[in-house]
């Protein structure tokens, strides 16, 4: 359904529109995401049985499935989330079709409230809520089958890197990191029109002016994003006035604030007679998405420690039959510095512990980790592998200690060796999976896995975290990292 990257199509002089203009496997990815949820909301309307009775007068049924499908998708529409900026790439996409569902929810109790109709129960309390989930489940197939293309190089938009040599080659390595994003930085232009020691190109990618060359490279090339970096001199008006050089070409301006890893909740924009300000707020953790994401941890530990009870139990018996004890208990460092007793499965001899002394830590910093640590049992190697040895966390996030989602939980010694950033990690409970968990795990050097954490901290949101876990299963199926 979509197609590999195409130019931007132009009119008129052979520039595109003063909007960005979409590439075909965009408006293809758009019209999918579309029919995907229109499919969602079907299915749910045609599971409605399933919710209560059948009203008595057949063609009120009719009329409220007619609604609520017309409801659900005008509130799609009004959330806008079928905007091509945020489709298949971040949590965002995921936050407007949770805002359209609720909308859609409200809509319908409170309509049904006036009315005074228990007939709009099942529908408030069963069919939109399903189609919600029906189509978050259709997003996410969509996205990895993106996620599949962009692996490939297809599917990106091309971007002109503006500023200094050492912002835009963070630039590059960032999106070549983070290849989810679909942008491939495809040239640069520099403040002296060269890249690091003289040559033209900056890790790879050539090196194409100045930055008063940046309007003409981008019309002659027709790149879709001109990322702006800090670089010296580049005042606010010069900013200004290339944006108004750049119109007409189809091309997206983005900046670079250099408030880095903050973005999303935290960012207003706040003018001042005509002077826009960029407002940054301290992270919230209260309020009804914190109270939210409580309630969700602990009836989502408990329904899995009841789902997953046989195979807790045949762990155990594995476990045991390895020799030792069942469980392990270790004391980590949870929200604001308070310790906790963590709960695993025992991966290693008993006496682990008195013979990490003489081991050499393949991590650094003050992370301790072995790719081949001989003091885990056959048994435990598997549950390393599959990440099993952490399934009894659930009864400390069902106790408060910890959350589904979050940091990784400390050991005292660690902190105490923190930083100042490394602290910030603090802020929140520790979880049984995290950015770490689907970036790579132990294959993360420390500050990798500490910037990870920041950026989850510093833009926590209920939609973040549903995106993670719902790449959990396929980061611990694939077992990267994990030792």
């Amino acid at each position: 359904m979509l197609a590999p990257s195409d130019p931007p199509r132009v009119g008129g002089a052979g520039y595109a529109s003063p909007t960005a203009v979409l590439a075909r496997w965009e408006v293809r990815l758009g019209r999918a995401v579309m029919v995907s949820d229109l499919a969602a909301v079907l299915a749910s309307v045609l599971l409605r049985d399933w919710w209560g009775q059948t009203p008595s007068k057949p063609y009120v049924s009719t009329l409220l499935a007619a609604a609520a499908v017309l409801g659900l998708m005008a509130c799609l529409a009004a959330t806008r989330a079928w905007d091509p900026r945020v489709l298949g790439h971040g949590p965002e996409e995921f936050s407007r079709l949770i805002r359209a569902m609720a909308t859609a929810t409200v809509a319908m109790a409170l309509l049904g409230l006036a009315l005074q109709m228990p007939e709009f129960r099942p529908w408030v309390f069963g069919v939109i809520p399903m189609a919600g989930l029906f189509a978050a489940l259709g997003r996410m197939a969509l996205r990895g089958r993106l996620r599949r293309r962009r692996s490939r190089g297809l599917c990106t938009h091309t971007v002109l890197a503006v500023g200094a040599e050492r912002a835009v080659a963070d630039l590059i390595r960032r999106t070549r990191r983070d290849r989810n994003t679909g942008w491939t930085v495809a040239a640069v232009c520099t403040p002296t029109g060269l890249g690091r020691a003289g040559t033209d190109e900056v890790l790879g990618v050539p090196v194409l002016g100045d930055l008063d060359s940046a309007v003409a490279v981008l019309r002659e090339r027709r790149f879709r994003v001109l990322s702006i970096a800090p670089a010296p001199g580049f005042s606010s008006r010069r900013l200004h006035q290339l944006a108004w050089d750049i119109e007409g070409t189809g091309a997206e301006l983005v900046v670079d604030p250099g408030l880095m890893e903050v973005a999303g909740p935290r960012l207003h924009v706040t003018p001042v007679d005509g002077l826009p300000l960029l407002r940054l707020t301290a992270p919230d953790f209260a309020g009804v998405p914190w109270f939210v994401k409580t309630a969700a941890d602990r009836l989502g530990a408990a329904l899995l420690l009841l789902a997953l009870a046989p195979l807790l139990a045949a762990i155990a018996c594995a476990v045991k039959l390895d020799g030792g004890p069942v469980f392990f208990r270790q004391t980590r460092v949870g929200r604001h510095g308070a310790h906790f007793r963590i709960i695993k499965f025992r991966s290693m001899r008993p006496d682990a512990e008195r013979h990490k002394a003489g081991l050499t830590n393949d991590a650094h910093g003050p992370l301790f980790k072995l790719r081949s640590d001989p003091r885990c049992t056959r048994v435990g190697r598997v549950l390393r592998r599959y990440s099993l040895d952490e399934l009894p966390q659930l009864v400390n996030v069902l106790t408060g200690s910890m959350s589904l989602v979050g940091p990784r939980p400390p050991l005292p010694e660690e902190v105490n060796r923190y930083s100042r950033d490394a602290w910030r990690r603090l802020l929140v409970r520790p979880g049984l999976t995290g950015l770490w968990q689907v970036s790579g795990r132990s294959d993360l050097s420390w500050e990798q896995s500490v910037r990870l954490d920041l950026r989850y901290v510093e833009n926590w949101t209920l939609a973040l975290d549903a995106v993670i876990l719902s790449k959990t299963i396929g980061a611990v199926v694939r077992g990267n990292g994990a030792y």
